[in-house]
């Protein structure tokens, strides 16, 4: 697959009340699908999946790196205030019961803006949550006592060149597997100048260790029973996630979920087998069990709804937390 070919979705930015938030949009004149990223990488890596899958769904694919300020040393940023920020979106963009896929930190994300806040989805594929040990959410944890975040905040931010940013990336394990297109796309839109030339990660390490911290501030495991959409979850054969991510555990509590191995995958399975991924999200999709039952999409340029199912005061005022940001006391 080569990036100048297919569909190119146009940049957008769409503000949220306190966050503006930037995405990819991929016009369609199907339901909405919202891809969402795992910790560090960039909506630009779903490109290869979106264009295939753009026409029969009107695709939103958010940057979940830089669009609030946080600090790794002070819990990082929450991922249920990711959580809410998409449902935000969904409600600016007008994005009614759309479908939801995400990779890592974005699956998790997903599921808790369905099972906790309420976002209302035809299906979800949810590619490797990340929902660890129970007793992980629990107590205080410095940056460099974090298994991920420690090595995260020193990751290393400076290539001279294109070149030499390609050859550190063929040298390391975790790229290994990429496919040759999503490596050129992470250069690309994963990378920029820095002040003095050369190349910089788009999400520095700092933000992304603070994401990673985020991730301790919510617990998802009893949130499982409540998902309300028929679920896929994705994982890779090889993925060294598999050791101490209990997904049997995970499929069993989502009432209704199934499961798919990727044969030779690790944890990065988008970046390694789009082709495979893209399939399973289209042959998933369009299975019976998800025929409409309900309002889908409407145009992201047409005024906003005043359904109270989707709309987010609403949401809020019965849930009983009035104008507080949840992610706060998380």
């Amino acid at each position: 697959m080569k990036a100048t070919n297919g569909n190119h979705p146009q940049i957008c930015r769409q503000n949220i009340g306190d966050a503006e938030i930037s995405y990819l949009l991929y016009e369609g004149e199907g339901p909405p699908l919202i891809f969402l990223h795992a910790t560090g990488f960039q909506p630009w890596l779903w490109h290869p999946l979106a264009r295939e899958l753009a026409g029969a769904y009107r695709i939103v694919a958010p940057s979940f790196g830089d669009h609030r300020e946080s600090d790794p040393e002070n819990g990082g940023l929450s991922w249920a205030t990711l959580a809410e920020d998409t449902i935000r979106l969904c409600d600016a963009l007008q994005l009614t019961r759309p479908f939801l896929v995400g990779h890592s930190m974005g699956a998790t994300v997903h599921m808790i803006a369905n099972a906790f806040y309420g976002l209302p989805a035809a299906g979800m594929v949810l590619i490797e949550p990340i929902l660890l040990p129970r007793e992980f959410y629990l107590g205080h944890m410095r940056v460099d006592e974090h298994p991920i975040a420690a090595r995260a905040i020193k990751r290393i931010d400076f290539w001279r060149d294109r070149d030499e940013a390609m050859t550190y990336l063929h040298s390391r394990a975790l790229f290994q597997r990429w496919d040759e297109e999503m490596l050129e796309l992470y250069i690309n839109h994963g990378m920029t100048g820095g002040e003095n030339g050369g190349l910089r990660l788009v999400c520095s390490p700092r933000r992304e260790a603070a994401l990673f911290m985020g991730g301790r501030q919510f617990d998802p495991w009893p949130l499982l029973p409540k998902v309300s959409c028929p679920v896929l979850i994705v994982e890779g054969e090889k993925s060294e996630n598999r050791g101490f991510i209990d997904l049997d555990r995970i499929q069993s509590l989502i009432p209704n979920c199934e499961r798919r191995l990727v044969k030779d995958a690790g944890h990065l399975i988008p970046m390694e087998r789009p082709r495979e991924v893209t399939l399973l999200i289209r042959e998933f999709f369009s299975a019976p069990r998800l025929e409409e039952k309900g309002p889908v999409g409407r145009s992201i340029c047409q005024q906003h709804s005043q359904d109270e199912s989707h709309d987010f005061a609403a949401r809020e005022a019965r849930a009983g937390r009035g104008s507080g940001r949840a992610g706060s006391n998380l």
